[in-house]
């Protein structure tokens, strides 16, 4: 049987950022920089390099940066480099591929808080395909890249895939949902339970479910149903709308990502720390970031 190539994805991007105020009060947090690119575009960057086409990205009102980061550089930007000559000529050709990295479509959230209101908004997009949903403030830096490993399960399984990480911290069984089942394959698991910030005493496991899914038509008619169970002042969570889909017998699969680190950046503290991360990773910057921050830390 042949392999699929998903065309589509799905890109959360509705939050306020109020762990960020007040940076966040007029930028979105997504536009926030890791060096020099904002922490949205590594996520487009990613999706892309899979072979993704189409990038719906769900928004808010405050998040008109956005639309215009994957916009065409004004006249002026590009006129201003090309003056600088040769020298920034490699800045001319970075910022008019932005827009061409996809096919960028950009919705309102409309809906019940939560994390599976902006699949049902992009539900009228995604035809019969499978497609990628992920957040824009949280990535994978790993070889194979997170998404081609959840390709390469998805073209096994046939299934939805959720990527996981194991927890390390108490504090992660608040922050993130768990699931448990039986291995399948190594790093793979057949899930039987998904549960919302459980806490540790409570949690199934300690796979996390983080930073993305690759979700089918299928599926999507259990994100209907909860969406109907959500009581008032609720929260529509995507996983609730999974276990239901479990409960029906439905098959969907947990994904360790390995081979590399998970970065969670909507929190000030894991911002700055992957913003060193990124820094010390560059030949530009890198060394002499090492010579200044031994002159911080007392070893």
């Amino acid at each position: 049987m042949s392999k699929i190539k998903i065309k589509k994805a799905v890109i959360a991007a509705a939050g306020f950022g109020t762990r960020f105020l007040p940076q966040t009060k007029a930028m979105p947090k997504e536009m926030l920089p890791l060096i020099n690119k904002p922490i949205i575009q590594y996520v487009v960057e990613e999706l892309v390099s899979v072979g993704v086409e189409d990038i719906i990205i769900v928004t808010g009102y405050t998040k008109r940066a956005i639309e215009d980061h994957f916009d065409r550089p004004v006249e002026g930007l590009v006129i201003n480099l090309k003056q600088a000559g040769d020298k920034k000529l490699g800045l001319v050709n970075e910022v008019q591929e932005i827009s061409e990295l996809a096919n960028f479509i950009y919705i309102r959230q409309k809906g019940i808080y939560g994390s599976a209101t902006p699949v049902l908004n992009s539900e009228h997009l995604l035809g019969d395909e499978p497609f990628y949903y992920t957040w824009s403030d949280d990535f994978f830096v790993s070889k194979p890249i997170r998404f081609a490993q959840m390709l390469e399960a998805y073209n096994t399984y046939k299934a939805p895939i959720i990527s996981t990480i194991e927890a390390k911290e108490e504090a992660d069984y608040l922050k993130y949902g768990f699931c448990s089942g039986k291995e399948v394959a190594k790093n793979v698991l057949l899930i039987d339970k998904i549960v919302e910030k459980p806490g540790i005493k409570n949690a199934p496991s300690s796979m996390a479910t983080v930073s993305g899914f690759i979700l089918t038509k299928k599926i999507l008619k259990y994100f209907h149903t909860q969406q109907r169970l959500v009581p008032e002042g609720g929260e529509f969570y995507a996983t609730d709308a999974l276990n239901l889909a479990l409960e029906d017998n439905q098959k969907m699969y947990a994904l360790k990502i390995e081979n590399g680190k998970y970065y969670d950046v909507g929190n000030i503290l894991d911002y700055h720390k992957t913003v060193i991360d990124f820094a010390l990773k560059r030949d530009d910057i890198g060394p002499e970031l090492i010579k200044y921050l031994k002159t911080k830390i007392l070893l």
